[in-house]
C-alpha cells in the first residue's frame, strides 16, 4: 500500500475498536485457548514492558518493522519481535520506554515517530511481562541502526503481505508450556513468527482490516 494513501486512514485507526483477547487467541495455540481465558495475571505482580509497531515508506511503500533478537540464554532468544523492552524508572509512561528502546534498538530516533495509539496490552507468561504496544508511523524513509548486542537483523515486511492471508502459517514447536504442539504463526521471509509477537500482530492486522474495509 502506498505510504501516503496508508495515511489518510489514521484517523480511523485512532476510532477503530481494539478486539483484544479476540485477536490474540488467534494466534494462541488451541490447547491454551481455554486457560487462557480463564487465566488472571493480577496475582502474578508482572513486570512491565512496552514495544512500537511501527510503520514507515519505503520506495514509496508502506513498511512495518521487526527485528530478530540475537541469541542469549533466555526464553525469549533469537525471536522475531518488534523493538522495546523493559520500562525503566526514568521513563515517564509506557509509550516512552517503546520510543527510547527503539531508539536504542534500531537506531530510530523518538524525533521521527508519531505515536499513533496505544494497543492492547498482551501478558507473557514464560517471562512474567505485561507487555504495552504502540503503534507508531515514521513519514520518511528510515536507515537502521542495529545495536549488534540486541539485535540481529531487521526485517522490513510490506504493509500489503502483512494483510494478505499469505503469511499465515500452522508450525509444530515445543514450548516452555508443551512439547511437539501445533502452533499458528506468520511466516515471515523463512522466519517462524509465533507467541506474543504473533499475538500483537494478529490485533494489528484485524484493526487495520477493518479500517480498509469499512472505507
Amino acid at each position: 500500500m502506498n505510504f501516503q494513501d496508508f495515511q489518510q486512514y489514521i484517523p480511523q485507526i485512532l476510532e477503530a475498536p481494539l478486539p483484544a483477547f479476540a485477536s490474540h487467541i488467534k494466534m494462541a495455540p488451541k490447547e491454551r485457548i481455554e486457560s487462557l481465558k480463564a487465566f488472571s495475571y493480577t496475582d502474578k505482580n508482572p513486570r512491565k514492558a512496552a514495544v512500537l509497531m511501527l510503520l514507515y515508506p519505503k520506495q514509496e511503500q508502506t513498511h512495518l518493522v521487526l527485528i530478530e533478537r540475537n541469541s542469549y540464554e533466555g526464553v525469549h532468544s533469537a525471536q522475531i519481535a518488534f523493538p522495546g523492552g523493559k520500562f525503566e524508572n526514568e521513563d515517564v509512561e509506557y509509550e516512552t520506554t517503546a520510543l527510547r528502546e527503539s531508539e536504542e534498538e534500531i537506531g530510530v530516533s523518538r524525533e521521527q515517530v508519531e505515536v499513533i495509539r496505544p494497543f492492547s496490552p498482551l501478558y507473557i507468561p514464560p517471562s512474567n511481562f505485561l507487555v504495552h504496544p504502540y503503534l507508531g508511523i515514521a513519514v520518511e524513509p528510515l536507515q537502521f541502526t542495529l545495536d549488534s548486542k540486541e539485535v540481529a537483523s531487521v526485517i522490513e515486511l510490506p504493509l500489503s503481505d502483512f494483510l494478505s492471508d499469505v503469511l499465515l502459517h500452522e508450525t509444530k514447536l515445543t514450548t516452555s508450556y508443551a512439547t511437539n504442539i501445533a502452533i499458528p504463526a506468520f511466516k515471515i521471509n523463512d522466519h517462524i513468527v509465533w507467541g506474543a509477537t504473533a499475538m500483537m500482530l494478529s490485533e494489528l492486522k484485524e484493526v487495520l482490516c477493518f479500517v480498509l474495509k469499512k472505507s
